[in-house]
């Protein structure tokens, strides 16, 4: 095509097909991952074993990396997902927020032999969102009050499983509006490993239901961004439209083929009204109770989070007719409950990694938005179990140091967000000795943040004066017995009630 413009003549070649001649495809994984070298700090995408990179996964194992440091929230299980690489020693260094139920992980962890820097999990994910984005740092009211903001975590053990070797910084923090924030640094990686539905050439990524997680978070903070896809199409077969990840973000791309995509956690609906707990057995009665009491305060149109535990028991006893809006922390508003046989979906799943089935109207998006909506207070309230709580309101449920390591996941940034928030625990613990005391001796998941504290004695609530004043009294109970039971003074309301 020729045009002449004020007396010049241009030629123009609209190219078609040849387009495609550029391509971003390569032939294998193993080609894919063959510049990855040794000490090479990766990130990658996938929420449990939902939206992992498994098939770069297992060609990093073949090639043998190693010295690496992974950036994930969380490290797979055992025998798949990261964990892979972790059993073969390939890790250096986990960049975390959840060690979950990975006991390899945990061992390594407690004998020294892996290091690891846990995180909130929102501030996690918005670390690599900021360094897609060209910000260096960020403030967040996210951690104030704990062990991220004082520093001094074990990142790395001694063989004794005490001595502290390496340990986390404090952080800077400044005032705005009155409310503390600390400063965080983004953090960026020499590769990420992303996984997604559908690809084209070019680059331009689609992801399916909740498996969308944070790899488009991955996908953004690299600097080589690899994409693995259960579907490669010719540039032009995706609608712009439903383009979620642009192809500038995608350096190489492979076709994965087929997946074995495991379900960490199978769970079913059943026809009993209470998934996963037993009439029969004393300390699920406890739990019943509990999360059958948190549902009073769940109200028509509200948007909800719910914690791990005991908290994922509430929608059970909820009037049917409610319309209420469950919101995951891996990306989905609009969670209904567990399916039914045969109606599972490998890449549907909640927080908890268990199955789930959604409303109509539900939607999804990545892991950096979902912790937008949360720091942003678009959620009503959200229900939290808890190790340990406090006259004051703290909150500890992470950690036991040198025992147990779950990692914080996203309490810290639901406790850090500003919202209502519903602790939900048994009084006691299995030895018999108090949850509730005058001042917590886990570390805390947060500073005064529990407003509403359940257990199956009482009802706590901290007012407007931040007063702990007992509520409510279970009718199996007394004063006298919550009172014994409490390692912490409390007021009484006036208008005291039964439950």
């Amino acid at each position: 095509y020729q045009r002449r413009v004020h007396g010049a003549l241009f030629k123009y070649n609209y190219l078609q097909r040849s387009f495609s001649s550029y391509s971003k495809v390569v032939a294998s994984a193993e080609e894919a991952v063959k510049d990855v070298t040794d000490g090479s700090t990766i990130l990658f995408g996938g929420f449990g074993l939902v939206g992992i990179p498994e098939k770069l996964i297992e060609a990093l194992r073949v090639q043998g990396t190693k010295d690496i440091t992974a950036v994930s929230n969380n490290c797979g299980v055992e025998d798949w997902g990261l964990g892979i690489l972790l059993n073969n020693r390939q890790i250096k260094r986990v960049v975390g927020s959840y060690v979950g139920e990975n006991k390899e992980f945990e061992r390594q962890y407690l004998e020294g032999e892996l290091e690891v820097e846990l995180l909130p999990q929102g501030t996690l994910f918005e670390k690599l969102r900021a360094a897609g984005a060209g910000i260096p740092a960020f403030y967040t009211p996210i951690g104030v009050g704990t062990v991220i903001e004082t520093g001094g975590f074990p990142i790395l053990l001694g063989k004794d499983g005490q001595t502290a070797l390496i340990t986390s910084k404090p952080r800077p923090k400044k005032v705005y509006n009155g409310r503390t924030y600390l400063l965080e640094e983004s953090m960026q990686g020499d590769f990420g490993f992303v996984k997604a539905w559908k690809g084209d050439h070019y680059g331009n990524l689609v992801f399916r239901k909740t498996a969308q997680n944070s790899n488009p978070d991955a996908a953004r903070a690299a600097k080589i961004t690899i994409a693995e896809v259960e579907e490669l199409v010719e540039p032009g077969q995706i609608d712009p439209n439903d383009v979620q990840l642009p192809g500038c973000y995608v350096d190489r791309i492979i076709l994965g083929g087929e997946y074995e995509k495991r379900i960490e956690k199978l769970i079913f609906d059943k026809p009993s009204r209470v998934v996963g707990m037993k009439a029969g057995k004393s300390h699920d009665l406890k739990r019943m109770k509990i999360a059958q009491r948190a549902s009073k305060f769940v109200q028509n149109g509200m948007k909800v989070n719910l914690g791990i535990g005991i908290p994922t028991h509430i929608p059970n006893f909820l009037d049917p007719s409610l319309q209420v809006f469950y919101h995951g922390e891996n990306g989905v508003l609009g969670i209904s409950g567990y399916p039914r046989p045969g109606q599972e979906d490998p890449d549907l799943i909640n927080a908890s990694k268990e199955t789930i089935s959604i409303i109509k109207g539900a939607c999804f998006f990545s892991s950096s938005e979902s912790f937008g909506i949360i720091r942003g207070k678009h959620l009503d309230c959200t229900f939290l179990g808890g190790m340990q709580v406090s006259k004051n309101g703290d909150l500890s449920n992470w950690l036991i140091p040198g025992k147990l390591v779950k990692g914080m996941g996203g309490a810290m940034d639901l406790v850090g967000a500003g919202i209502k928030v519903i602790g939900c625990m048994e009084h006691t613990a299995k030895n018999g000795s108090s949850k509730i005391l005058a001042e917590n001796t886990l570390p805390l998941t947060g500073k005064g943040v529990i407003d509403v504290l359940i257990t199956e004695l009482a009802v706590f609530e901290w007012r407007n004066n931040r007063q702990m004043t007992l509520t409510e009294v279970a009718k199996e109970s007394s004063l006298e017995e919550i009172r014994s039971k409490t390692a912490c003074e409390f007021m009484v309301d006036d208008n005291l009630k039964q439950f």
